[in-house]
């Protein structure tokens, strides 16, 4: 009896436990369909006051009392020549309009790109350049931080164009590659005016792969029939199931030829001083060596550029993001509370062996 009622007890639990995962998955999925639909909203970061910030509460640290009464002195006196140089500023631009006056100290507009396999990325980036052309006038400068190592050709070509926007508009555009852009991220890079790089960063792989298993001889050993039916020579050249012929093959890697073409004119468009025969082998080159073979034009890392740039620009980051939904944020609740009852669940019952 006490083992029925041991069993009957635990079995009780993993069923409370199934149903509560089941649960999740329904709200998770629901709040996937929701957030679709849902709109996003763009999120401005002064980061000029940031780097003040900072530098002001360094200093403090680092300054007695005595010299803190003098800095205070000399920052009270500065900021009431800066105010005077605005007034005197403002009356200058009376007569012009306001879109002028408003825009009359240049602005660096950073962005963060962070791309994934398929640039699902490039919706939020779609947004953040829309708001920039917005305002912003060939006197300032867009700030792209890039981190991607490439993936669907589609994906990558459409994010390149969202850059090529700015290029577009004579607003000078830098790109920053910390990390890596490779293939597809350096796509993107290329479209730059100005590209830097990381000493250790990874960048170039200026080519095309594709590749798939395939399991037509396991299917026959286990006599197991695949049947495909297309309408057109080429609707499909290679398959996983089938038996690729050579001639699928053939029409295959034509079109990837085709692809790294379409690549390396690209580049070459946006680089033209680059020599193709030696960085479109598919590649990679760490950030010193890239910059000898003419992929970026200086090392130096995105922290470096911005804080020089804030002494005499306004640094604005912007960032496009759709808001978690209630529906989402209950369900990451749930799911930590169904961890910590497994986990409990799994400790008092010795679900697994040690």
């Amino acid at each position: 009896m006490e083992f029925l009622y041991e069993y009957g007890l635990f079995l009780a639990k993993t069923i409370t436990f199934v149903l509560a995962v089941i649960a999740i998955v329904a709200i998770g999925a629901v709040s996937a369909i929701k957030q679709k639909h849902k709109k996003g909203e763009l999120e401005i970061t002064d980061l000029s006051e940031q780097f003040e910030d900072v530098e002001q509460e360094v200093i403090h640290a680092l300054l007695n009392k005595e010299e803190l009464k003098q800095k205070e002195k000399a920052d009270k006196a500065a900021a009431k020549k800066k105010a005077k140089e605005e007034k005197q500023l403002a009356k200058k631009n009376n007569n012009a309009s306001s879109d002028n006056a408003v825009q009359s100290k240049s602005k660096v507009f950073v962005i963060d790109f962070k791309g994934s396999i398929d640039a699902k990325e490039v919706s939020s980036l779609r947004e953040e350049v829309s708001a920039i052309l917005s305002v912003a006038t060939n006197k300032d400068e867009v700030f792209v931080r890039l981190e991607s190592g490439g993936g669907m050709v589609h994906g990558y070509g459409l994010a390149s164009s969202q850059l090529d926007r700015i290029r577009q508009q004579d607003i000078p555009l830098t790109v920053s590659v910390d990390k890596v852009a490779a293939s597809g991220g350096y796509m993107m890079a290329c479209v730059a005016n100005n590209i830097i790089a990381a000493p250790f960063a990874i960048l170039g792989s200026i080519g095309v792969i594709a590749q798939l298993p395939n399991f037509n001889k396991l299917l026959k050993k286990n006599d197991i029939d695949f049947e495909q039916f297309t309408a057109g020579e080429f609707k499909r050249t290679v398959t996983m199931f089938g038996e690729n012929t050579e001639k699928g093959k053939e029409k295959f890697i034509e079109e990837l030829e085709e692809t790294h073409v379409l690549f390396k004119d690209f580049v070459c468009e946006h680089r033209p001083s680059l020599d193709l025969d030696k960085v479109a082998t598919g590649e990679h080159w760490f950030g010193t060596k890239a910059l000898e073979l003419g992929l970026v034009d200086s090392i130096q890392t995105s922290d470096d550029y911005l804080q020089k740039m804030s002494k005499k620009h306004k640094i604005v980051a912007i960032k496009y993001e759709v808001k978690k939904g209630l529906a989402e944020k209950f369900a990451k609740t749930a799911s930590l509370s169904v961890e910590s009852i497994l986990g409990k669940l799994i400790q008092k019952n010795r679900i697994f062996p040690n």
